[in-house]
């Protein structure tokens, strides 16, 4: 429970069996967070058990990709904030106070990990990713009139309940873009939004995306290829929405 509002973190997890319990302890430590909800999308052998010696909730997303993963545990969640994160050990739980001071003003609050500050040594965030990151997050400034942004990839955010679901409401992928996907949903239907710098860790294991080069150009060609996308369909996506109506409320323990 955070200043009267309760507060869930959603960890999807494919390859971070040798993390996850860590990361589940650490936010549990917190004192904050009501309910961890960790998204098993089709994760390694040995990861329900890592799981199982935690306080988290493990539910089952068989469709692939981070979207669904992410989609499915927005869905489970079921208290006034939501914060998702990667339990890879890139990023520290405590950093969830950060994202939390922003909330009284905003709706929306999404980390970022190209402050070369915050960024540790060993971390996945060489010039190609920081730049390119970066590169991507201006074009959605310029494109799309916002407020600033460096990072267009962070997988660390948090939002309120009305905010996830409009974005269940409006999304439309399964797929490492997801993240991006939100974000774009969010400056267009004009959610007051704030990004801000955490700590980058380097990675327990090897991340199935951003691991391989030609994955990660891949991704990003796809991303430039989403904003131009979205900016173009920006009155489509506006219209229809109705807050309080996207989804089904599911019972915790349920």
């Amino acid at each position: 429970m955070w200043n009267g509002r309760s507060l869930s973190v959603v960890l999807p997890t494919y390859n971070e069996k040798d993390s996850i319990a860590e990361v589940v302890n650490q936010f549990a430590a917190l004192g904050l967070v009501d309910e961890i909800i960790v998204v098993n999308n089709n994760a390694a052998e040995g990861t329900s058990e890592e799981v199982a010696k935690t306080v988290a909730r493990e539910v089952v997303e068989t469709r692939q990709g981070y979207g669904a993963a992410i989609k499915r545990g927005l869905r489970e969640a079921n208290t006034d904030l939501i914060a998702i994160c990667e339990p890879d050990g890139t990023f520290k739980p405590a950093d969830l106070h950060k994202l939390l001071a922003f909330l009284p003003e905003c709706d929306y609050v999404i980390g970022s990990r190209t402050v070369s500050n915050f960024v540790w040594e060993g971390a996945n965030m060489g010039w190609f990713l920081q730049w390119g990151n970066w590169a991507v997050a201006k074009m959605v400034e310029v494109l799309y009139n916002t407020s600033y942004l460096s990072d267009v990839g962070c997988t660390f955010r948090i939002m309120s309940r009305e905010q996830a679901d409009m974005i269940l409401d409006k999304s439309r992928l399964d797929g490492s873009a997801y993240g991006l996907e939100m974000l774009l949903l969010a400056v267009i239907m004009q959610t007051k939004l704030v990004q801000v710098p955490v700590n980058y860790q380097q990675r327990v294991g090897v991340s199935s995306v951003t691991g391989d080069f030609g994955k990660t150009v891949k991704l990003g060609l796809e991303m430039i290829g989403l904003v131009l996308r979205m900016r173009f369909a920006r009155r489509r996506i506006r219209r229809g929405y109705q807050p309080g109506g996207a989804r089904p409320r599911v019972k915790v323990g349920g």
